[in-house]
Formats: C-alpha cells, structure tokens, sequence
C-alpha cells in the first residue's frame, strides 16, 4: 500500500511543480521591466518631453503616475513586447520626486530630480578619475552634492545596437564621486554652481578608443572616408577565430608565467592584447552599439567629449569620423541639434626647437573644422597638458572651460567662453594680419613678453620660427629672413609653446593658414 501511494502521488506532484514553473514563467514573461537608465535618483531633463520606455507581455496595459500631477500617461505593449510614453516632466525643479509604472506588476522609481542631463563620453582622458586628478584628495572630501547624480555605464562591446546597459545612478557624494570621470564631474558642478540646478551626469567612455567605434555602423557607411575603416574590420573578422584561438593560448602561456614569475618573486609579464575584431573595443560601431544605443533615447541637454588621441594618426580622416559621430548621435536621439560641447587635444610630447608637422596639430585641427556644425564647442587646453604623459591631471580646467560653452550658448549667460579663433588673413608685403574671434577685451601675450608659437612660410613651404605683435585686436607676424609670406602656422606642433590669449585669460586654439597636405593625408 505504502509503495501504491508514493507511485500515485508522484504525477499529483510533478504536475504541481510543471504548474508553478508554468506560473513562474509566466509571470516573468508579463512583468513590465525598465531599462537601467531609468531607476531611483535618475534625473528628468527640465522642459523637455521625457521619453519612458521598457518591455512587457506583448499587449500588456502600462499607466505610468507621477506624484507631481493627478493624470498620468498610458500605453500598451507592442507585438515585440517594447513601449514607451513621453511624460511631462515637474516644472519645479528643487524637489525630489516618484514615480510609478503599473502593468502587471508595480515598479516605483525614488528621489527623482528635474535639471540639466548631459552625457560625458570619450576615450581615457574622459575617464580619468577624480581620485586621480590634481588635489583629489580635497576634492573627493568636498564633492558633497546630493543634487548631482552620476550614472555610468559599464563598458561593453556589441556587434549589434544593445537595448540596455549595466548601471544605476547614484547621488554625488565623497563616497560615490572617487571612480567618476573628473572631467565630466567638474564640469557638472561649474553647471550646478552656476544654475543652481540639479545635474545629471552619464559617463559612457573607454580608453584608448577611436571615435568610429562610437559610431553606428550606417553612419560610417555612408560616408566613403570611412570604407577603409570597414574593410579593414572585415578583413580582421575573417582571420578572426584563428587569432582569438591563438589568443587563447597566449593568454594561458601568459598565466603559467605570471605564476613563475611571482614564485620567483619577480615582475609580472605584459598580459596578451586582445586581437582585433568582434570583441575589440576598436571595432567600428562596437561602442555605439554597447554603450550609445541603450541610453537612447532618454532625454538630454547635450553631450561633452573628449576624444581624439587614438585618431591623430589619421587626422585628415578624422575631419569627417568626428562630425559624422556628432550627426549620427543627433540623427538617433531625435532631440535635434542638441549642444556637443568637445576637447581640443592638449599639448603633449617633447617641445621641438624648430618647426615641424604635427599629426596633434593636424589632429586639433580636426576639431577646430568640427566646429562647423550648429550647437557645437571646444575647450582649447593647449596650456594645460602635460610633456610625458598623455593624461594631464588637471582636469579641473578642462571641465571649467567646457562649462563656458554651455553657460554661454546653452544658458545664454554673459560670460567670456572661447579663446581667441582665426577669423581672416590679410598679406601686406612683407607682414601677414590675423584678424580673430572671441578677443573679448583683448589679445594678450600670456605672462608677458613677446608672443611665442608663430612660424612663417614663402612659398617653398618652410617654416622658421617668426616675430609676431599684437595691435589691437589683430597680430602681425614677420620675420626679416622672408620678404613675401604666404602662409603661418600658430602652436603648430605636438607640445607647442605659445602664449597667445584673450584678456579673460582663454587660450587661442592652434591654426595654420595654409591648406598644403600634412603628414596624416592618406592615412585610412
């Protein structure tokens, strides 16, 4: 009888459990989900319909509530299972608010603010930490901003555009600010300072990262400047399983002799690279696809930048990865021409006692054509770099002189944000005059003395070292060694020394006045 019942029980049980797994499966299958991006402590960008989104049971009703207003929004899930509402944001802008979404389950989002959203990307010198800048110490200890909230995303590579990312956002405090991107945090506080607004600050960055990785795969082909980027991937993609099974090999070659080496008590072996291809963070579109695509399209003021030094060898290509980059990321956000606010590469590299080509100055150069696109600006910091190493610590400056950009332009506040810019060349016999932009009070010459960084040409194209004096908001340069200039070049060089500004003490950004072919034409 005892073996009866055990053998009659066993199909009651396991039909139980097929039955709560079923339910188990089921109720995960309609549970509304959010994206990371959207949690306890984000911030709403202030006047701007704030796009909602998530996944569902595919016709699943979602209401999403406010404690701000009465009414609330509704959707539907589609086929896929995605949706998405635009709320209207509080208009009040010092409160902390929640909200709610109610689908088949409930989710409510915490201590939310409304301020200003600004997205900070690049490669190593945007992800610098605070606790590796200048005085990082003191700032840490003082970097209690509750209103401030950070969010960064982990880094990852996808061969295909990622719905969602890893990450949450967190209040700015000594405790939460050490691993955050100092650029990114200084020039959110200069914002919050200055506004007295809450910030939000998304980091999305990786080192040592060109800009085509940043960029959709349709974008860069659409633009025959970058085929040779494409080809050579799939070129690396072919050969690819072949070198990561190498890889593989290298990499448990390299732990047999990390472990030697620490048995013998010496220095560990430089750990394997990675080879190029699906999983490298080089790979065209990998970044945009990982990293870009899944904070779209949560509403934002705009974005800083700083980038530049993995593309110097290519900088004539450049000219167009970059502004191709800004495009595709306003195309995709669909917020229109929203504020790109970038760094200029700063001084770096052994200071050369004649005048040389420069793939830095080719590359800044780059930048400066940048902006020829709306709504964009670059912080010049040609004075704050450092000679042998190419992440300078004092990115205290870099975030400043970002925050200008956008107190000016995006706040419409009276404040000086550029240093002076080329604006015409005039060739009087033996004399060119540069006329420019931004003088705001007036050119000086930084510390006194005569200006240093200017160099001249006839025309066979070679650069001496030249006099050069400021008269009035102009310079005139010359030399007594060339009776008919036709072209000069300002801090043209990898570490140039030079010492033009405006009175507001902002540093002119290198130019030349010549188009004659660089060093990197040709470059793919």
């Amino acid at each position: 009888m005892r073996t009866d019942q055990k053998s009659a029980s066993t199909p009651s049980r396991l039909t139980f459990f097929l039955a709560l797994c079923l339910l188990s499966w089921n109720q995960i299958q309609a549970d509304i989900r959010l994206p990371a991006v959207i949690g306890d402590n984000m911030v709403l960008q202030r006047g701007r319909k704030a796009p909602m989104w998530g996944w569902a049971q595919p016709g699943e009703k979602i209401a999403v509530t406010g404690d701000w207003q009465s009414l609330g929004w509704h959707t539907t899930a589609d086929n896929d299972g995605k949706w998405m509402i635009l709320i209207d944001p509080p208009r009040q802008t010092d409160g902390r608010y929640t909200m709610t979404f109610r689908g088949n389950n409930t989710i409510e989002i915490k201590n939310i603010l409304v301020g200003e959203v600004w997205v900070c990307s690049g490669q190593s010198n945007m992800e610098w930490p605070v606790r590796s800048s200048v005085n990082a110490e003191k700032e840490i200890a003082a970097a209690d901003y509750p209103t401030i909230r950070l969010f960064t995303v982990q880094h990852k590579v996808a061969e295909a555009p990622q719905s969602d990312c890893e990450g949450n956002w967190q209040s700015c405090s000594p405790e939460t600010i050490g691993g955050f991107s100092a650029v990114g945090y200084f020039f959110g506080r200069e914002l919050h300072r200055e506004l007295d607004l809450p910030i939000g600050l998304i980091q999305t960055s990786w080192g040592g990262t060109p800009a085509e990785a940043w960029t959709s795969k349709e974008a860069l082909q659409a633009k025959p400047e970058c085929e040779p980027i494409l080809q050579r991937y799939a070129e690396a993609v072919q050969r690819y399983p072949q070198a990561k099974k190498e890889y593989e090999q290298q990499l448990r070659d390299w732990e047999e002799a990390v472990d030697k080496a620490k048995a013998k008590g010496q220095n560990r072996p430089r750990r394997p690279h990675l080879p190029f291809g699906p999983e490298h963070p080089h790979a065209p579109a990998g970044l945009y696809n990982g990293m870009i695509a899944p904070l779209i399209p949560y509403a934002i003021r705009g974005a800083i930048w700083y980038q530049g030094e993995s593309n110097a060898g290519r900088a004539y290509q450049y000219r167009t990865v970059f502004p191709t980059m800004i495009q595709d990321w306003r195309i995709k956000w669909r917020q229109g021409d929203f504020p790109f606010l970038f760094v200029q590469l700063a001084n770096f590299r052994d200071v050369k006692p004649e005048p040389v080509d420069s793939d830095w100055a080719e590359l800044r150069e780059a930048q400066l054509m940048t902006l020829s696109l709306p709504n964009t600006g670059m912080a010049v910091i040609i004075d704050i770099g450092e000679a042998h190493d190419i992440h300078p610590k004092n990115k205290q400056d870099v975030g400043k002189r970002l925050a200008l950009w956008a107190l000016a332009k995006t706040h419409g506040k009276d404040v000086t944000y550029s240093g002076p810019l080329l604006k015409s060349t005039e060739i009087r016999a033996d004399r060119v005059i540069l006329h420019f932009d931004h003088v705001d009070g007036g050119l000086v010459a930084d510390g006194g003395g005569p200006l240093k960084g200017f160099a001249i040409a006839a025309a066979d194209r070679k650069f001496i070292w030249a006099d050069a004096k400021i008269a009035g908001e102009a310079v005139v340069v010359s030399s007594e060694q060339i009776s008919k200039p036709v072209a000069v070049r300002y801090a043209w060089a990898d570490n140039p020394v030079c010492n033009l500004y405006n009175e507001d003490g902002l540093p002119a950004s290198p130019f030349r006045t010549d188009d004659w072919p660089g060093i990197t034409v040709g470059r793919k």
